[in-house]
């Protein structure tokens, strides 16, 4: 029997020590450490693959809350049924010590767990979904106040001012003005609405 401890974080940015600690904890070695950088909304991750691949009869994993094996509700019942139905490896999910298979293999202790673990993956994905919308009613939200998204425009070329002036006043049709300012027509004539728009402002 080998004892294996897989680690989830949703970003590079985030930090997976508090994982790390309770698999130490746990007495799961290094070498059999899985660390994904991942979210958690599928399994297509390179490392839980790789210890899936690796897990073997009476083998034992290590996770420290459903939410780090996975946030989708039917992904993460299907993970569990594969690990321990068809590798027939044991799960300790170390936040929840109902979610242990390794006690209780009688019907009722088995009907406990899965009860457990399919309100807890709800919950997981029901989280995943409330995320998502946050996110969205934030970005709306900042919209609606003006913010923008995406990379910051270009700064004006120092010939701007001076050929929309002379393409205002028709002195430069608009393909003189934009190779003056080393544009395509398209890109001055939009930079010239947002220029006139942001000097009525202004005004």
């Amino acid at each position: 029997m080998k004892t294996y401890g897989y680690v989830r974080v949703s970003s590079r940015d985030q930090n997976e020590d508090r994982q790390l600690i309770a698999m130490k904890e746990m007495g799961v070695p290094d070498c059999n450490m899985y660390i994904d950088k991942q979210s958690g909304k599928d399994f297509n991750r390179k490392h839980y693959k790789r210890l899936v691949k690796k897990l073997k009869e009476n083998d034992l994993l290590y996770i420290k809350s459903i939410d780090r094996l996975g946030r989708n509700y039917e992904e993460i019942q299907e993970q569990w049924r594969v690990i321990t139905k068809e590798k027939k490896a044991d799960i300790v999910v170390i936040d929840m010590p109902l979610l242990d298979t390794r006690r209780g293999k009688d019907l009722m202790g088995t009907f406990i767990s899965d009860l457990v673990l399919q309100l807890l993956s709800f919950v997981a994905e029901n989280e995943r979904i409330n995320i998502k919308q946050r996110q969205a009613e934030g970005i709306a939200a900042a919209k609606a106040r003006g913010v923008r998204f995406g990379p910051a425009p270009m700064p004006l070329p120092e010939e701007f001012h001076d050929a929309y002036q002379l393409w205002k006043h028709k002195k430069l049709t608009i393909s003189e003005a934009a190779d003056k300012c080393g544009m395509a027509r398209s890109t001055f004539y939009n930079r010239a609405r947002q220029y006139e728009k942001a000097t009525s402002k202004n005004i």
